[in-house]
This record gives C-alpha cells, sequence and structure tokens, in this order.
C-alpha cells in the first residue's frame, strides 16, 4: 500500500505542493531572522534608539517581539493550510487507494 500511495500522482502533486508551501514559510523567516541577526552584528545603535524621546524602551525591543510573533504567526498558518488543505488531500488518496 506504501508503494501505491508514493506512486500516486495526486499524492506527488500534493507533496510538491507543500513542499513548495513550506519552503515559503522558511524564506520568510529566514529572511527575517537573518535581517535581524545583521542589524544587531553591525548596526547595533540603530537597534539600541528609543523609540521615542526619553523612553526607555528602544527599537529593538518590538523588533525582537516582531519576529518571536511571526515564528508562531507563521506556525499558525502552516497548521491551518495542513490541518484544512493537506490533510484532507491525504484522506482523499487513501479513499482513493482504498477503491
Amino acid at each position: 500500500m506504501e508503494k501505491q500511495i508514493l506512486e500516486n500522482p495526486r499524492f506527488k502533486s500534493l507533496v510538491k505542493k507543500r513542499n513548495r508551501f513550506t519552503a515559503t514559510l522558511i524564506a520568510i523567516m529566514l529572511f527575517v531572522y537573518t535581517i535581524y541577526a545583521l542589524m544587531l552584528a553591525y548596526f547595533p545603535t540603530v537597534l539600541a534608539l528609543p523609540l521615542w524621546q526619553g523612553s526607555f524602551i528602544n527599537i529593538g525591543i518590538p523588533f525582537a517581539i516582531f519576529v518571536i510573533v511571526l515564528t508562531f504567526g507563521l506556525t499558525g498558518i502552516y497548521i491551518r493550510k495542513a490541518n484544512n488543505e493537506f490533510d484532507v488531500e491525504i484522506r482523499k488518496v487513501l479513499e482513493e487507494i482504498a477503491e
């Protein structure tokens, strides 16, 4: 049965679609994290600037929070897509093979 699943054109299409989607989310996360790391390494004074005059909160804190929230957000996007699309498609492939 495993061989039937792996050779199924619908399953192959699903794997390609899932891999593209996953790669896109990974690229977004890596891009944002790389920007953050490069800012920390090469422009720490920019991240140390206060958000407003007399503020104890600097620009780096909201940026770091954004990176963390983005991680959770992208994970949520993947979970929603996996539950609503990828899992449904896998069930269809299994039903097709069972027939």
